[in-house]
Protein backbone atom coordinates (compact mmCIF):
# COMPACT_ATOMS: atom_id res chain seq x y z
CA UNK A 1 0.00 0.00 0.00
CA UNK A 2 2.52 2.57 -1.05
CA UNK A 3 1.58 6.10 -1.54
CA UNK A 4 -0.80 6.66 -4.49
CA UNK A 5 -0.48 9.31 -7.34
CA UNK A 6 -2.40 11.88 -5.43
CA UNK A 7 0.20 11.62 -2.68
CA UNK A 8 2.49 11.70 -4.89
CA UNK A 9 1.88 15.04 -6.70
CA UNK A 10 1.29 16.33 -3.56
CA UNK A 11 4.53 15.42 -2.65
CA UNK A 12 6.52 17.04 -5.69
CA UNK A 13 4.45 19.85 -5.21
CA UNK A 14 5.53 20.57 -1.17
CA UNK A 15 9.05 19.60 -2.41
CA UNK A 16 9.09 23.09 -4.39
CA UNK A 17 7.19 25.17 -2.10
CA UNK A 18 7.83 24.58 1.48
CA UNK A 19 11.36 24.90 3.20
CA UNK A 20 13.23 21.18 2.11
CA UNK A 21 13.86 21.08 6.15
CA UNK A 22 10.49 20.63 7.65
CA UNK A 23 8.87 17.46 5.94
CA UNK A 24 11.00 14.28 4.77
CA UNK A 25 10.05 13.39 0.98
CA UNK A 26 11.69 9.91 -0.13
CA UNK A 27 13.10 10.40 -3.21
CA UNK A 28 11.42 7.15 -4.42
CA UNK A 29 7.87 8.34 -3.51
CA UNK A 30 7.62 5.63 -1.05
CA UNK A 31 7.20 8.53 2.31
CA UNK A 32 4.66 10.10 3.17
CA UNK A 33 1.20 9.75 2.46
CA UNK A 34 -1.03 13.01 2.84
CA UNK A 35 -3.83 12.83 4.98
CA UNK A 36 -7.26 13.95 3.45
CA UNK A 37 -9.57 12.88 6.07
CA UNK A 38 -9.45 10.91 9.22
CA UNK A 39 -12.29 9.50 11.82
CA UNK A 40 -11.87 7.82 15.51
CA UNK A 41 -8.72 5.57 14.72
CA UNK A 42 -8.59 5.82 10.73
CA UNK A 43 -7.21 7.88 8.51
CA UNK A 44 -7.58 8.29 4.92
CA UNK A 45 -5.26 9.73 2.30
CA UNK A 46 -5.52 11.91 -0.65
CA UNK A 47 -5.76 8.81 -2.58
CA UNK A 48 -8.76 6.91 -0.24
CA UNK A 49 -6.69 4.31 1.28
CA UNK A 50 -7.29 3.81 4.81
CA UNK A 51 -4.70 3.57 7.66
CA UNK A 52 -4.99 2.58 11.09
CA UNK A 53 -3.43 5.45 13.15
CA UNK A 54 -1.49 4.25 16.38
CA UNK A 55 -0.21 8.04 16.76
CA UNK A 56 -3.04 9.83 17.32
CA UNK A 57 -1.35 12.90 15.73
CA UNK A 58 1.53 13.16 18.09
CA UNK A 59 -1.04 12.26 20.62
CA UNK A 60 -3.31 15.13 19.67
CA UNK A 61 -6.53 13.09 18.55
CA UNK A 62 -7.28 11.67 21.79
CA UNK A 63 -11.08 11.60 21.61
CA UNK A 64 -10.77 10.37 18.24
CA UNK A 65 -10.19 12.27 15.20
CA UNK A 66 -12.83 14.81 14.16
CA UNK A 67 -14.92 13.90 16.67
CA UNK A 68 -18.76 14.80 16.38
CA UNK A 69 -18.82 16.77 19.67
CA UNK A 70 -15.45 18.74 18.89
CA UNK A 71 -16.54 19.22 15.25
CA UNK A 72 -20.03 20.47 16.03
CA UNK A 73 -18.43 22.96 18.49
CA UNK A 74 -16.07 24.04 16.19
CA UNK A 75 -18.87 24.53 13.67
CA UNK A 76 -21.03 26.06 16.01
CA UNK A 77 -18.38 28.98 17.20
CA UNK A 78 -17.04 29.18 13.33
CA UNK A 79 -20.72 30.88 13.10
CA UNK A 80 -20.53 33.43 15.87
CA UNK A 81 -17.13 34.10 16.89
CA UNK A 82 -13.54 33.20 15.29
CA UNK A 83 -11.11 35.68 16.48
CA UNK A 84 -11.22 37.93 19.61
CA UNK A 85 -9.11 40.22 21.13
CA UNK A 86 -7.36 37.75 23.81
CA UNK A 87 -6.11 40.04 26.00
CA UNK A 88 -7.67 43.51 25.13
CA UNK A 89 -11.44 42.25 25.04
CA UNK A 90 -11.68 38.52 26.06
CA UNK A 91 -14.51 36.29 24.35
CA UNK A 92 -16.88 34.21 26.89
CA UNK A 93 -15.50 31.32 25.44
CA UNK A 94 -11.49 32.08 26.98
CA UNK A 95 -13.14 33.08 30.72
CA UNK A 96 -15.02 29.22 30.57
CA UNK A 97 -11.76 27.21 29.42
CA UNK A 98 -9.46 29.21 31.95
CA UNK A 99 -12.07 28.20 34.43
CA UNK A 100 -12.47 24.28 33.59
CA UNK A 101 -8.87 24.24 33.79
CA UNK A 102 -8.43 25.08 36.81
CA UNK A 103 -11.07 22.75 37.82
CA UNK A 104 -9.65 19.83 36.06
CA UNK A 105 -6.26 20.19 36.47
CA UNK A 106 -4.54 19.16 40.67
CA UNK A 107 -4.52 21.13 43.36
CA UNK A 108 -4.88 25.15 43.41
CA UNK A 109 -3.44 25.47 39.95
CA UNK A 110 -4.80 28.25 37.92
CA UNK A 111 -4.17 31.41 36.23
CA UNK A 112 -3.98 30.16 32.63
CA UNK A 113 -1.38 31.79 30.42
CA UNK A 114 -2.92 30.52 26.88
CA UNK A 115 -0.76 29.57 23.79
CA UNK A 116 -0.88 28.08 20.52
CA UNK A 117 1.35 24.82 21.06
CA UNK A 118 3.21 22.90 23.85
CA UNK A 119 6.70 24.76 23.36
CA UNK A 120 4.49 27.70 24.23
CA UNK A 121 3.55 26.44 27.60
CA UNK A 122 7.06 25.82 28.51
CA UNK A 123 8.03 29.23 27.69
CA UNK A 124 5.42 30.68 29.59
CA UNK A 125 6.46 28.36 32.38
CA UNK A 126 10.18 29.71 32.11
CA UNK A 127 8.75 32.89 32.29
CA UNK A 128 6.99 32.59 35.33
CA UNK A 129 9.27 31.19 36.98
CA UNK A 130 11.64 33.51 37.01
CA UNK A 131 9.21 35.99 37.62
CA UNK A 132 8.37 34.24 41.32
CA UNK A 133 11.80 33.37 41.87
CA UNK A 134 13.92 35.53 40.57
CA UNK A 135 16.31 33.14 40.00
CA UNK A 136 17.42 32.20 35.74
CA UNK A 137 18.98 28.64 36.47
CA UNK A 138 16.72 25.98 35.61
CA UNK A 139 17.38 22.30 35.75
CA UNK A 140 16.19 19.90 33.06
CA UNK A 141 17.05 15.92 32.28
CA UNK A 142 18.37 14.31 29.50
CA UNK A 143 16.26 13.41 26.72
CA UNK A 144 14.12 15.81 27.67
CA UNK A 145 11.76 17.44 24.87
CA UNK A 146 10.36 20.75 25.36
CA UNK A 147 9.44 22.32 22.10
CA UNK A 148 11.54 24.33 19.68
CA UNK A 149 11.02 27.59 20.25
CA UNK A 150 14.90 29.53 21.91
CA UNK A 151 13.56 28.71 24.94
CA UNK A 152 12.15 25.94 24.93
CA UNK A 153 14.96 24.97 23.38
CA UNK A 154 17.10 25.73 25.97
CA UNK A 155 15.78 22.73 27.85
CA UNK A 156 15.56 20.23 24.84
CA UNK A 157 18.48 18.06 25.38
CA UNK A 158 18.85 16.59 21.62
CA UNK A 159 22.35 18.33 20.49
CA UNK A 160 21.02 18.08 16.95
CA UNK A 161 18.43 20.44 17.84
CA UNK A 162 20.54 22.79 19.62
CA UNK A 163 23.66 22.66 17.84
CA UNK A 164 22.70 24.42 14.44
CA UNK A 165 21.94 27.48 17.22
CA UNK A 166 24.65 27.50 19.29
CA UNK A 167 24.89 31.37 20.27
CA UNK A 168 21.56 31.97 20.16
CA UNK A 169 20.39 29.48 22.87
CA UNK A 170 20.79 30.94 26.52
CA UNK A 171 23.14 29.14 28.72
CA UNK A 172 20.54 29.38 31.91
CA UNK A 173 20.00 25.63 31.58
CA UNK A 174 21.65 22.79 32.98
CA UNK A 175 21.00 19.00 32.13
CA UNK A 176 20.97 15.80 34.74
CA UNK A 177 20.42 12.44 34.03
CA UNK A 178 16.93 11.32 33.48
CA UNK A 179 15.53 9.13 36.81
CA UNK A 180 18.68 9.79 39.10
CA UNK A 181 18.20 10.84 42.40
CA UNK A 182 19.23 14.75 42.55
CA UNK A 183 20.51 15.91 46.14
CA UNK A 184 21.01 19.44 45.53
CA UNK A 185 20.37 22.71 43.69
CA UNK A 186 23.03 25.33 42.46
CA UNK A 187 22.02 28.38 44.26
CA UNK A 188 21.01 30.24 40.81
CA UNK A 189 18.37 27.67 40.11
CA UNK A 190 14.87 28.72 40.42
CA UNK A 191 12.97 25.42 38.40
CA UNK A 192 12.76 22.23 37.94
CA UNK A 193 11.81 21.10 34.24
CA UNK A 194 10.59 17.58 33.68
CA UNK A 195 8.28 15.53 31.92
CA UNK A 196 6.52 13.01 34.15
CA UNK A 197 6.99 10.31 31.52
CA UNK A 198 9.59 10.68 28.73
CA UNK A 199 7.68 10.31 25.47
CA UNK A 200 10.44 11.31 22.32
CA UNK A 201 13.08 9.76 24.25
CA UNK A 202 11.43 6.49 24.02
CA UNK A 203 8.42 6.48 26.50
CA UNK A 204 10.35 6.61 29.60
CA UNK A 205 8.80 5.75 33.43
CA UNK A 206 10.84 6.52 36.23
CA UNK A 207 11.42 5.06 38.76
CA UNK A 208 8.78 5.28 41.61
CA UNK A 209 9.33 7.98 44.05
CA UNK A 210 11.95 9.89 41.71
CA UNK A 211 9.28 12.70 40.88
CA UNK A 212 8.22 13.23 44.50
CA UNK A 213 12.08 13.89 45.31
CA UNK A 214 12.76 16.44 43.00
CA UNK A 215 9.29 18.03 44.73
CA UNK A 216 10.60 17.86 47.75
CA UNK A 217 14.12 19.38 46.86
CA UNK A 218 12.54 22.19 45.21
CA UNK A 219 10.50 22.95 48.31
CA UNK A 220 14.06 22.87 50.44
CA UNK A 221 15.23 24.72 47.83
CA UNK A 222 12.85 27.75 47.03
CA UNK A 223 12.51 26.34 43.70
CA UNK A 224 9.50 25.70 41.52
CA UNK A 225 8.85 22.44 39.85
CA UNK A 226 7.31 22.70 36.60
CA UNK A 227 5.77 19.28 34.81
CA UNK A 228 5.90 19.32 30.65
CA UNK A 229 1.93 16.98 30.71
CA UNK A 230 2.07 18.08 27.36
CA UNK A 231 1.86 14.65 25.81
CA UNK A 232 1.04 12.59 28.91
CA UNK A 233 -1.90 14.90 30.20
CA UNK A 234 -6.23 14.60 29.34
CA UNK A 235 -6.08 10.89 30.72
CA UNK A 236 -3.20 9.21 28.38
CA UNK A 237 -1.31 7.56 31.30
CA UNK A 238 -4.26 6.16 33.20
CA UNK A 239 -5.13 9.13 35.44
CA UNK A 240 -5.89 12.26 34.20
CA UNK A 241 -2.35 13.35 34.74
CA UNK A 242 0.57 11.08 34.94
CA UNK A 243 2.02 13.26 38.15
CA UNK A 244 -1.16 11.76 40.00
CA UNK A 245 0.13 8.35 39.86
CA UNK A 246 3.14 9.38 42.30
CA UNK A 247 0.56 12.01 43.86
CA UNK A 248 2.61 15.20 43.08
CA UNK A 249 1.32 17.99 42.47
CA UNK A 250 3.64 21.08 40.79
CA UNK A 251 3.94 24.64 41.10
CA UNK A 252 3.56 25.08 37.22
CA UNK A 253 1.87 22.55 34.85
CA UNK A 254 2.03 22.91 31.07
CA UNK A 255 -0.41 21.49 29.13
CA UNK A 256 -1.32 21.23 25.49
CA UNK A 257 -1.45 18.25 22.75
CA UNK A 258 -5.31 16.52 23.43
CA UNK A 259 -6.57 19.66 25.27
CA UNK A 260 -7.72 21.22 21.48
CA UNK A 261 -9.18 17.99 20.32
CA UNK A 262 -7.36 19.20 17.34
CA UNK A 263 -6.83 22.59 16.90
CA UNK A 264 -3.61 24.60 18.41
CA UNK A 265 -4.23 25.54 22.23
CA UNK A 266 -1.83 25.18 25.51
CA UNK A 267 -1.94 26.22 28.62
CA UNK A 268 0.59 26.75 31.51
CA UNK A 269 -1.10 26.82 34.44
CA UNK A 270 0.66 27.61 38.16
CA UNK A 271 -0.40 27.87 42.07
CA UNK A 272 -1.94 31.24 42.79
CA UNK A 273 0.59 33.09 44.41
CA UNK A 274 3.29 32.02 41.80
CA UNK A 275 1.30 32.66 38.86
CA UNK A 276 0.54 36.23 41.09
CA UNK A 277 4.25 36.75 41.12
CA UNK A 278 3.33 38.47 37.28
CA UNK A 279 1.54 41.50 38.99
CA UNK A 280 -1.52 42.99 37.92
CA UNK A 281 -1.91 44.34 34.32
CA UNK A 282 -2.24 48.03 33.99
CA UNK A 283 -2.78 47.64 30.22
CA UNK A 284 0.44 46.41 28.68
CA UNK A 285 0.30 42.34 29.00
CA UNK A 286 4.28 40.98 29.72
CA UNK A 287 3.70 38.07 28.08
CA UNK A 288 1.13 37.72 25.37
CA UNK A 289 0.27 37.07 21.62
CA UNK A 290 -2.62 37.65 18.99
CA UNK A 291 -3.82 34.37 19.14
CA UNK A 292 -4.16 33.96 22.80
CA UNK A 293 -7.51 32.90 23.96
CA UNK A 294 -8.77 32.31 20.31
CA UNK A 295 -12.01 31.60 20.47
CA UNK A 296 -12.60 29.24 18.12
CA UNK A 297 -9.86 27.22 20.21
CA UNK A 298 -11.09 27.32 23.30
CA UNK A 299 -14.94 26.08 22.07
CA UNK A 300 -12.79 23.12 20.19
CA UNK A 301 -11.08 22.68 24.12
CA UNK A 302 -13.94 22.74 26.06
CA UNK A 303 -15.78 20.35 23.85
CA UNK A 304 -12.63 18.30 23.61
CA UNK A 305 -12.46 18.39 27.83
CA UNK A 306 -16.39 17.53 27.86
CA UNK A 307 -15.62 14.80 25.66
CA UNK A 308 -12.80 13.08 27.86
CA UNK A 309 -14.89 13.41 31.18
CA UNK A 310 -18.13 11.52 29.24
CA UNK A 311 -15.85 8.45 27.97
CA UNK A 312 -13.65 8.69 31.47
CA UNK A 313 -10.15 8.91 29.68
CA UNK A 314 -7.59 7.80 32.27
CA UNK A 315 -10.15 4.23 32.89
CA UNK A 316 -10.32 3.93 29.49
CA UNK A 317 -6.50 4.15 28.98
CA UNK A 318 -6.10 2.09 31.83
CA UNK A 319 -8.50 -0.32 29.95
CA UNK A 320 -7.22 -0.54 26.44
CA UNK A 321 -3.74 -0.24 27.56
CA UNK A 322 -3.63 -2.93 29.83
CA UNK A 323 -5.37 -5.03 26.50
CA UNK A 324 -2.71 -3.31 24.24
CA UNK A 325 0.26 -4.08 26.54
CA UNK A 326 -1.30 -8.18 27.01
CA UNK A 327 -0.59 -8.36 23.09
CA UNK A 328 2.44 -6.70 22.68
CA UNK A 329 4.05 -8.98 25.91
CA UNK A 330 3.26 -11.72 23.77
CA UNK A 331 4.35 -10.30 20.37
CA UNK A 332 7.78 -9.72 22.91
CA UNK A 333 7.43 -13.62 23.58
CA UNK A 334 7.31 -14.99 20.41
CA UNK A 335 10.14 -12.33 19.00
CA UNK A 336 12.69 -12.58 21.96
CA UNK A 337 15.64 -11.49 19.46
CA UNK A 338 13.95 -8.74 17.88
CA UNK A 339 12.07 -7.08 20.99
CA UNK A 340 13.51 -6.94 24.03
CA UNK A 341 10.75 -5.41 26.18
CA UNK A 342 7.04 -3.33 26.41
CA UNK A 343 7.04 0.10 28.11
CA UNK A 344 4.83 2.74 28.86
CA UNK A 345 1.50 3.82 31.11
CA UNK A 346 -1.92 3.88 29.96
CA UNK A 347 -1.52 4.16 26.32
CA UNK A 348 1.32 5.74 25.99
CA UNK A 349 3.71 2.42 25.43
CA UNK A 350 6.53 1.03 23.35
CA UNK A 351 8.69 -1.76 22.05
CA UNK A 352 12.56 -1.80 23.14
CA UNK A 353 13.81 -3.18 19.70
CA UNK A 354 17.18 -5.01 19.72
CA UNK A 355 18.54 -2.26 17.09
CA UNK A 356 17.85 1.06 16.28
CA UNK A 357 15.03 -0.01 13.29
CA UNK A 358 12.27 1.55 14.29
CA UNK A 359 12.05 3.77 11.25
CA UNK A 360 12.30 0.95 9.11
CA UNK A 361 9.24 -0.79 10.51
CA UNK A 362 7.45 2.68 10.44
CA UNK A 363 7.65 2.50 6.61
CA UNK A 364 6.77 -1.57 6.19
CA UNK A 365 3.50 -0.79 8.93
CA UNK A 366 2.61 2.28 6.77
CA UNK A 367 2.81 0.14 3.82
CA UNK A 368 0.36 -2.60 5.70
CA UNK A 369 -2.14 -0.02 6.76
CA UNK A 370 -0.69 1.15 10.35
CA UNK A 371 0.45 4.38 11.27
CA UNK A 372 3.24 4.51 13.84
CA UNK A 373 6.21 6.67 15.04
CA UNK A 374 10.03 5.94 16.11
CA UNK A 375 11.25 6.71 19.85
CA UNK A 376 14.34 7.21 21.27
CA UNK A 377 17.57 6.87 19.48
CA UNK A 378 15.43 4.81 16.66
CA UNK A 379 15.47 1.57 18.85
CA UNK A 380 11.64 2.17 19.80
CA UNK A 381 8.16 2.23 18.35
CA UNK A 382 5.56 4.35 20.12
CA UNK A 383 2.46 3.49 20.14
CA UNK A 384 -0.06 6.42 21.49
CA UNK A 385 -3.39 5.73 19.73
CA UNK A 386 -6.64 7.57 20.23
CA UNK A 387 -7.94 6.81 23.16
CA UNK A 388 -11.16 5.56 21.93
CA UNK A 389 -9.21 2.89 20.15
CA UNK A 390 -11.01 -0.27 19.91
CA UNK A 391 -10.72 -4.10 20.94
CA UNK A 392 -10.56 -4.84 17.52
CA UNK A 393 -8.50 -2.20 16.38
CA UNK A 394 -5.92 -3.39 18.73
CA UNK A 395 -5.69 -6.96 17.57
CA UNK A 396 -5.57 -5.71 13.82
CA UNK A 397 -2.25 -3.55 15.04
CA UNK A 398 -0.79 -6.31 16.81
CA UNK A 399 -1.23 -8.54 13.70
CA UNK A 400 0.33 -6.44 11.48
CA UNK A 401 3.15 -5.84 14.21
CA UNK A 402 3.26 -9.70 14.03
CA UNK A 403 3.38 -9.88 10.39
CA UNK A 404 6.67 -7.10 10.06
CA UNK A 405 8.39 -8.65 12.81
CA UNK A 406 8.45 -11.76 11.17
CA UNK A 407 11.12 -10.06 8.63
CA UNK A 408 12.17 -7.31 11.13
CA UNK A 409 15.79 -7.41 10.84
CA UNK A 410 17.48 -8.42 14.57
CA UNK A 411 20.44 -6.35 16.06
CA UNK A 412 22.36 -3.29 15.55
Amino acid sequence: MLPGPKSRALAATLRRFESPNVTFLADDGSFPIFWEEAHGCTVIDADGQRYLDLTAAFGVASVGHTNPAVSAAIAAQAKKLIHGMGDVHPSRMKVELAQKLAEMTPGDLGGALFGTSGGDAVEAALKTARVFTGKPGVVAFTGGYHGLNLGALAVTHRADFRAPFAGLIAPFAVHKPYGEPLESLPESVGAVLVEPIQGRAGIIVPPPGWLESLKILCEKSGAVLILDEVFTGWGRTGSWFACEHEGVTPDILCVGKALGGGLPISACLARPEVMGAWGVSTGEALHTSTFLGNPLCCAAALAALSELERLDAPALARERGALFTEHLERLAARFPETILGVRGRGLMLGIQLSGAFAGELMVKLLDRGVIVLPAGDGDILEFTPPLVISEEEIQQAVQELAAVMAVAPSGS
